[in-house]
């Protein structure tokens, strides 16, 4: 037993001494400095909120179709003799220009028949007069007072009278068939397609082709109730000189080049859409083919068009970056100084490719931050930068760098672990060995 002992123990012995000089040395070891540097933040691109004017603009997209268009067709039958060299498709029609005559011969012999039968009644009325007043002077020499009106002619004269009132009828039809021989233009127009041709026999109220006019043409355009705010319409207008409607501005390509035009609403539909709930407007443009043209290239029925509608004007908005709103009415805020994100909701009352327009949630000069930020909530650490007019970034709120220590400290740093070490060696009891190691 004595003998374990005497092993055990010098071991204990050079183990204590070891860990107590191990634990001596670190506590004597000087603190290492502490850097004070903050944690940088999300590196994130801000544009300032602005004030400005703002007018409200609604887009929409239509067809253009002709104010006024109809299918040319006769009144009366026969073969055709005459087509207007006018009537054909893609033609300009002047309002009166003939453009199909039928055959009128027959119609001229109807003409002659009519006249005969009213020179007819004519003759028989004036006969028929000439009698009663005969019948009547003989009823005066006879004395009778209370002859009856047969006696005195009257069903007879009437009767003639008639007759001759129908024979003229007959030639006012007679006359007016004759007349719509002629096919004529009812408006200043174009021809749209024609499907007829000389000696073509036509009946009444075939079609003989499409015309449209060229003095306006429309566009219906679709639009919610809240564009329809926007513009400051009701569901029931009508555009009047007191109440004029918003000016409207039409693009498309055409032949290959951007064209312009510009027209106005002139009122709204008689009812909503049930299906897409929305309530069309109808905007016209004047003269499409002449003044109302751009350079010469027509607003052409059948031509897709997007529209831009002047809205209400607004006197004093803020303005955000488009890019800078989040879903409908949030902005995040970057503050330069701090550096800590801020969550906003805005009351945005207009937004487009330019930017956010809204009235309260920010002030002018805060700054709108544009870069994506995942997870994001108020008092996130930031780098807040801005691109400046001429290019440069402009970096508000940098991280600050980290503070060297000095000369003096470092010296001081040595010197104390060297004492440390010193102080170290003088323990009594601690091996050479063991001190060279840990020193």
């Amino acid at each position: 037993m004595g003998r374990i002992i005497a092993i055990i123990a010098p071991i204990a012995i050079i183990l204590f001494l070891g860990i107590g000089g191990f634990i001596a040395i670190q506590a004597m070891k000087p603190e290492p400095e502490k850097n004070e540097e903050p944690r940088a933040g999300l590196n994130v691109f801000a544009e300032p909120v602005r004030e400005g004017a703002l007018t409200l603009t609604v887009s929409a997209q239509g067809e253009v179709k002709p104010k006024r268009e109809i299918v040319v067709a006769p009144q009366i039958s026969g073969r055709i003799s005459y087509v207007s060299p006018d009537f054909i498709d893609g033609g300009f029609i002047r309002r009166g220009q003939v453009l199909i005559r039928v055959e009128a011969q027959d119609y001229e012999l109807g003409v002659v028949r009519a006249r005969s039968t009213v020179a007819s009644a004519e003759q028989r009325l004036a006969r028929e007069i000439a009698e009663s007043e005969l019948a009547l002077q003989d009823l005066q020499d006879l004395g009778m007072t209370d002859a009856s009106p047969l006696a005195r002619r009257e069903p007879q004269l009437a009767e003639a009278r008639a007759s001759l009132e129908a024979a003229k009828a007959q030639l006012q039809d007679a006359e007016l068939a004759l007349a719509r021989t002629a096919v004529v233009a009812p408006f200043d127009g174009r021809v749209r397609e024609r499907s007829v041709d000389i000696g073509q026999v036509v009946a009444p109220g075939q079609s003989l082709g499409r015309i449209f006019g060229t003095e306006t043409v429309e566009i219906s355009l679709p639009l919610k109730d809240a564009e329809l705010g926007r513009l400051g319409l009701p569901i029931a207008f009508a555009a009047s000189e007191q109440t004029p409607g918003p000016e409207v501005i039409f693009t498309a390509r055409v032949g290959g080049e951007p064209r312009t035009w510009r027209g106005t609403i002139v009122r709204t539909g008689a009812a909503i859409n049930p299906q897409t709930r929305q309530i069309n407007v109808i905007a016209e443009l004047n003269d499409p083919f002449g003044k109302g043209a751009d350079n010469g290239a027509p607003m052409a029925p059948g031509l897709f068009v997007n529209a831009q509608i002047q809205g209400k004007s607004l006197d004093y908005v803020l303005i955000a970056p488009r890019s800078a709103l989040r879903g409908d009415d949030r902005l995040y805020i970057g503050d330069p100084e701090s550096g800590k994100l801020s969550i906003r909701t805005v009351d945005v009352v207009f937004s487009d490719k330019d930017g956010a327009y809204f009235h309260t949630g920010a002030v002018t000069g805060e700054l709108a931050i544009t870069s994506p930020i995942q997870a994001p909530f108020d008092g996130m650490s930031l780098t807040v930068m801005q691109r400046m007019e001429d290019g440069t970034v402009k970096v508000h709120n940098p991280p600050k760098p980290a503070e060297k220590a000095t000369e003096a400290e470092q010296t001081k740093s040595v010197s104390n672990s060297e004492g440390s070490a010193q102080g170290t060696a003088s323990s009594p009891g601690l091996p050479a060995t063991r001190l060279r190691q840990t020193s």
